[in-house]
């Protein structure tokens, strides 16, 4: 196992630093594994948060500034697009300037832009602020990582991550719930407004407790080909999967960023060896344990966001609920999130990621089989029980991956594995959006036509086809006005039934994509660098 020499900066007029493994006498909270946590956790909550928070949000901002349909789903790939290509950069600042400074940044910047968004009176304003949510988040997510990193001990050091994934998986599934409620009884603004005295309290703890940790070894130069070429084949993999359902996965478009995407990769990766220092040191992946932790995070990121993506249109769009009651229905989830991720630390401190691993891939397996069986008539109760199992299965998984990444980087690599990590699950979740997307229109277009006809309706016209396709792709029924009652009552069966089979086949597919990660966790090991950490030659 190797070891790492940090420094600890404070800066002018700090005070020194404080023992990782607790506060010391006479010197303050400064750099406490614990409190250094819970500041961590409110800048991350932020950005967590905002993932889901904002698709509530959509239907009154385009209401309220008119935006078309195009332009309202530009809200949310803006955001996403930028904080997936600027990660892996993000967190190379991180290990060259400090993961103090670049996530104090992120969080004033994230909340500065938060603001932003709030006070804009037109679409192409908040599309434009979204972007610097995305940069700022993007400063912030892998630095608190780093801080983790650098601040625990490797005995504390998976139970620290799994608080940090607790918090992510609470704000993540908490989002419509909270979104929801700021939206019926406060306006739309409101959800962008939350973040700036969340964001003033993360700055404040930040600048009292986070201590400076720099391996004595960072780097002290910048690779900018490296940036750009990465940045660019990330923009061309991400744009691709962002803009497949518009031009079709055999159009040419597509393939064009595809083929492009691969080719910035491959000229990324020969130009990594040849500098001297590289943006990511592609000795990094010769670790089989950290080249499994990131693929088991996109694997992971797309059976979860890819089919939980669905889940909500059938809450809304089946079952009729409220935002809200959707979001209700969701809390056996995040319930089961908030409880397993401290315990799955604490597993995998004792047992090792292996075993921990797998049996969380084997529940999301599991879980997602059982979202494929929910029909019209399923009950709370039923569907509590698999959300319940999804929960427990993805909190081993995200503390897991991350500690397997993390840990099996050197320290003056954590930024840079925090990014990747972040990256992974960025990407993989687009992935598993794009691609069960492509499954349930494929599934629904070749459906439609077919129960349609069984149920006695007029035939559907080319011109009304594709309309309607796309209608029932989120639930909807495509009922025109003026319908008899009793023609629209078939019409809305036979577009919840048809929702139900691409649903159905989604989640089976992405049951599938979980039931391969149960192999690769098996390649994962505990970090080789975890006591690389906090408490190792100080000095």
């Amino acid at each position: 196992m190797t070891s790492q020499t940090t420094i600890d900066k404070a800066g002018p007029g700090d005070g020194p630093p404080a023992a990782p493994s607790g506060a010391t006498p006479g010197k303050g909270l400064r750099g406490h594994p614990w409190f250094t946590l819970v500041t961590v956790a409110v800048g991350v909550m932020m950005v967590a948060l905002d993932g889901t928070i904002v698709a509530i949000a959509n239907p009154a901002i385009a209401s309220d500034l008119g935006a078309t349909f195009a332009e309202v789903q530009w809200i949310t790939n803006a955001y996403f697009l930028a904080l997936a290509v600027s990660l892996i950069t993000a967190g190379k600042l991180g290990d060259r300037f400090g993961h103090r400074q670049t996530f104090l940044i992120g969080v004033v910047g994230f909340a500065a832009a938060s603001g932003a968004i709030g006070l804009s009176d037109s679409i192409g304003l908040v599309i434009a602020f979204r972007v610097f949510q995305g940069l700022f988040g993007a400063l912030l997510m892998p630095a608190a990582l780093g801080l983790l990193r650098a601040t625990f001990p490797a005995e504390k050091l998976n139970m620290a991550i799994g608080i940090w994934g607790m918090v992510i998986g609470a704000s993540t599934a908490g989002g419509p719930i909270l979104g929801g409620v700021l939206v019926e009884h406060v306006n739309w603004q409101s959800v962008f407004f939350i973040n700036v005295p969340v964001g003033i309290l993360a700055v404040a703890l930040g600048a009292w407790i986070l201590l400076d940790h720099r391996a004595k070894n960072a780097p002290r130069s910048f690779d900018l080909l490296g940036i750009a070429l990465l940045s660019t084949a990330m923009f061309c993999l991400v744009w691709a999967l962002i803009k497949a359902p518009e031009w079709g996965w055999g159009g040419l478009q597509t393939w064009l960023f595809i083929v492009g995407s691969v080719a910035g990769f491959a000229l990324f990766a020969f130009w990594e060896t040849r500098v001297r220092e590289p943006l990511i040191p592609l000795a990094l992946f010769r670790s089989v344990p950290l080249s499994a932790g990131v693929v088991l995070m996109v694997l992971m990121a797309i059976a979860f966001m890819g089919g939980l993506f669905f889940v909500t249109f059938y809450l809304q769009n089946v079952h009729g609920l409220s935002p809200v009651d959707a979001g209700l229905h969701l809390l056996p989830l995040t319930g089961m999130m908030i409880v397993g991720s401290p315990l799955a630390g604490v597993m995998i401190t004792k047992v090792g990621p292996r075993i921990p691993l797998a049996f969380g891939m084997a529940c999301t397996a599991l879980a997602m089989y059982g979202m494929s069986t929910l029909d019209k008539g399923t009950g709370s109760a039923v569907m509590s029980l698999w959300f319940a199992l999804l929960g427990l299965g993805l909190a081993p998984v995200m503390v897991g991956a991350t500690e397997v990444i993390v840990g099996n980087a050197p320290l003056e690599l954590s930024g840079v594995a925090g990014g990747l990590q972040q990256a992974a699950m960025q990407v993989g979740g687009s992935l598993g959006t794009a691609v069960l997307g492509a499954v349930m229109a494929s599934k629904v277009s070749g459906d439609l036509v077919g129960n349609w006809a069984k149920a006695g309706l007029p035939p559907l016209t080319p011109e009304q086809a594709g309309p309607a396709s796309e209608a029932v792709q989120v639930g909807v029924a495509p009922v025109a006005k003026g319908t008899p009652p009793e023609i629209a009552a078939k019409i809305t069966d036979v577009a919840h039934d048809t929702f139900i089979s691409g649903m159905s086949m989604a989640s089976l597919v992405a049951a599938g994509v979980a039931a391969v990660a149960i192999f690769v966790a098996f390649l994962t090991k505990r970090g080789e660098n975890a006591e690389a950490g906090a408490g190792v030659g100080h000095i």
